[in-house]
């Protein structure tokens, strides 16, 4: 990790290596396994170095031997987008809830331009293990007295462009710099009397590692202990 670079977008590499630093201390007894939980999972929700560095900042094996900056970073990011990113199909466009909800989760394909209506409902779009029909897609939302809530992985750049009206649109993740590659996702409509939800959450795939690793960990410390 360097200061140089705070802003260079770290790879799934980068954050492995930090991990396995980690790991190293908890098994050393410098962290407490509480405090381990806590710097793991900052090190796989990192987009960043400077968001990597501070977590092994005063652990000696970093400041020790260094590990040297993947090179290979942005072509690594490129490939793992692209295979997401299909234009052989028009994808889901559309999904309504009036006085109920919709839901689109798990292995699916948004279009290009995708339509949600929520009157007195509610409606999910869950982007983490997405296809994306192109490299941006717009979500246009209506929200009446209901709610849409867009779910997306670490990596993929939203912009938010809605209105308000005794409602709100959740702009947190506004303006958060992408991956290479990555997909672009637009967020717009109207809430009037109701709410559209942006929130950027781990990969399942992310979280389960993390759950393995720290039961791993634990086990490894009730065997030193009998």
């Amino acid at each position: 990790m360097t200061d140089d670079l705070p802003e260079l977008r770290a790879s799934d590499a980068d954050r492995e290596r930090v991990a396995e630093i980690l790991r190293d201390a908890v098994a050393e007894g410098r962290l407490a396994m509480e405090e381990f939980d806590e710097r793991l999972e900052a090190a796989y929700r990192a987009r960043t170095y400077g968001e990597l560095a501070p977590l092994t900042a005063d652990l000696p094996d970093l400041a020790a031997d260094p590990a040297p900056l993947s090179l290979r970073k942005d072509t690594a990011a490129v490939t793992r987008w692209s295979e997401r990113i299909v234009g052989h199909t028009d994808g889901s466009r559309a999904g309504v809830g009036i006085l109920g909800g919709f839901q689109r989760k798990g292995r699916w394909t948004i279009g290009r331009h995708f339509t949600a209506v929520c009157l007195m409902g509610g409606g999910e779009l869950d982007l983490r293990e997405a296809n994306f029909a192109g490299p941006e897609v717009v979500i246009t939302c209506w929200a009446l007295m209901g709610g849409v809530n867009v779910v997306v992985p670490p990596g993929v750049e939203v912009d938010v462009r809605g209105l308000g009206i005794m409602g709100g649109f959740d702009a947190r993740e506004d303006g958060t710099p992408g991956e290479p590659g990555a997909p672009r996702v637009v967020v717009r409509g109207l809430a009037l009397m109701g709410g559209v939800g942006v929130e950027r959450k781990l990969l399942k795939e992310e979280k389960r590692r993390l759950k393995d690793e720290r039961r791993r960990l634990k086990d490894e410390g009730r065997k030193e202990l009998n």
